[in-house]
């Protein structure tokens, strides 16, 4: 078995009841249409069972093609930091940490260009999803990505006070550790200068070494 600090190449374990469970919720999860506003099909990493839980915001309009979150150029980045900072590939990522968002659909652009920010009710409408994978999955860590991710766990602050730093939350009835991201689009030079360079490394160390995240390679076996 090929081990990569923590993460592991090998096949999934055999289904547990939590696989059981979540392979039914992602079934359903793609089958919602509950806002009209948005733009399907919902967008899935699939029923990866897994103590981390990474958070994004919504899908582009690239991800529904790939049918895969982070499946362009901000997820490009986004992977390079974790290979960068844990040794881990894209694929690997995929294959042992659950990706959710705060919406899963894409919902479509602004008038004036750019991807449309979800209206509160769609992220109400959405939420409910997130809340039952954390009731399934009971992760040890959560990694919000993106100020509207990180606001869904943590009061509401300047990123400089947010990012390299590990925070307690409590969603579901389940409690666990929040290490929050800077969202890795192109668009926000944030975590291209100092301070947000050097939090982003300090926030990617904190994820590299956090006992969830080094375990991942036994998500299976629960």
């Amino acid at each position: 078995m090929h081990t990569i600090r923590g993460l592991s190449s090998a096949p999934m374990q055999p289904k547990t009841e939590t696989a059981r469970r979540l392979a039914l919720h992602v079934e359903r999860l793609r089958a919602c249409r509950r806002c009209p506003q948005m733009n399907p099909p919902v967008v899935s990493g699939g029923a990866v069972v897994s103590r981390v839980i990474l958070v994004g915001q919504a899908p582009g309009d690239k991800e529904p093609v790939f049918g895969r979150p982070f499946a362009w150029t901000a997820g490009k980045t986004l992977f390079r930091w974790f290979h960068e900072a844990a040794g881990v590939s894209e694929a690997e990522f995929r294959a042992r940490i659950y990706m959710a968002a705060v919406c899963r659909c894409f919902p479509g652009k602004k008038a004036t260009g750019g991807d449309r920010v979800p209206a509160p009710d769609e992220i109400q409408n959405c939420s409910g999803w997130l809340a039952g994978e954390i009731e399934i999955l009971k992760p040890a860590l959560v990694v919000p990505v993106g100020k509207l991710a990180i606001e869904q766990f943590l009061t509401p602050q300047k990123l400089d006070a947010m990012i390299g730093k590990t925070f307690s939350a409590e969603r579901a009835g389940h409690r666990f550790e929040v290490i929050p991201l800077p969202h890795p689009s192109g668009a926000s030079p944030w975590h291209r200068m100092e301070p947000g360079k050097s939090l982003l490394q300090q926030a990617l160390k904190r994820i590299a070494a956090h006992p969830a995240f080094q375990q991942a390679q036994g998500i299976g076996g629960r």
